[in-house]
């Protein structure tokens, strides 16, 4: 009997081909999703474009079959794609995401692996409860960080603040509201001195998923901001941070047993 096709991820296991793939890389934005599978993998097919969650499976270099898949904005998004991509026997999720530093030392361009996450998410308390640890898989986090010192890539590793909004919760005044509430005045200050190295959306939620479903998750960001000079995206630089955290997903991948 056929598997059923999933509603959001717009694929089922019979999709996959005779060698499905166990590992996904996994991106917010559907372009970046094009862009691994076109400049990093062989013999791409595209599985679907429903809803702009855009997915292809292909292979690497070294011949191991895997997935590259759009998670959309934020967590509650996120929370869907990834229960589905596990219910197609996804093991295994890297996150290649950006994000913004809150540590004078770590400049746009550079990447930022998550080693664990201050979770804010409404999402992820629907999956576990505030206490549950936002962790990320140790032993894909150090295959990121062999694989960004082996390419080179400046590279961090520690723990990422992760919130539901881009503007609010990551202390932006610069926008159509720029009262914040209260408990969020100073927020980034209280963060930079727990030491807390980067401000993105999605990798609490990813994490703690992973531990109760029981899969390995880690994250790599490119550093698209330094909200220690200002709150805006640095353009010029933004290309290559997103190149670096690419390259160090992929070929951490390569590695994986």
């Amino acid at each position: 009997m056929a598997s059923k096709r999933f509603y959001h991820i717009g694929f089922g296991q019979d999709d996959l081909g005779s060698s499905p793939p166990s590992i996904a890389l996994l991106s917010g934005d559907p372009e970046r999703s094009r862009l691994i599978a076109q400049t990093y993998l062989q013999d791409v097919r595209l599985l679907s474009e429903n809803r702009g969650l855009n997915s292809y499976v292909g292979y690497l270099p070294n011949g191991r079959t895997i997935l590259s898949a759009t998670s959309g904005m934020g967590a509650p998004s996120l929370s869907i794609v990834v229960n589905e991509l596990v219910q197609v026997g996804t093991r295994q999720i890297i996150r290649i995401g950006t994000c913004g530093s809150i540590q004078p030392y770590i400049p746009v361009g550079s990447v930022v692996i998550s080693s664990a996450a201050l979770c804010r998410q409404g999402a992820a308390n629907d999956i576990a409860p505030v206490e549950y640890p936002a962790a990320a898989d140790p032993f894909l986090t150090v295959a990121l960080v062999k694989a960004a010192r082996e390419l080179e890539v400046e590279h961090y590793t520690g723990i990422t603040a992760s919130v539901d909004t881009f503007y609010e919760g990551q202390e932006r005044t610069d926008s159509a509201n720029p009262n914040l509430m209260r408990s969020l005045h100073g927020i980034t200050e209280e963060y930079r001195r727990l030491n807390i190295l980067n401000y993105e959306m999605e990798c609490g939620t990813l994490f703690k998923m992973a531990g109760v479903y029981n899969f390995a998750a880690a994250a790599v960001c490119g550093v698209v901001a330094g909200r220690t000079d200002g709150e805006n995206i640095i353009l010029e630089q933004r290309d290559i941070a997103v190149k670096n955290a690419i390259a160090t997903a992929v070929h951490a991948a390569e590695t994986l047993e």
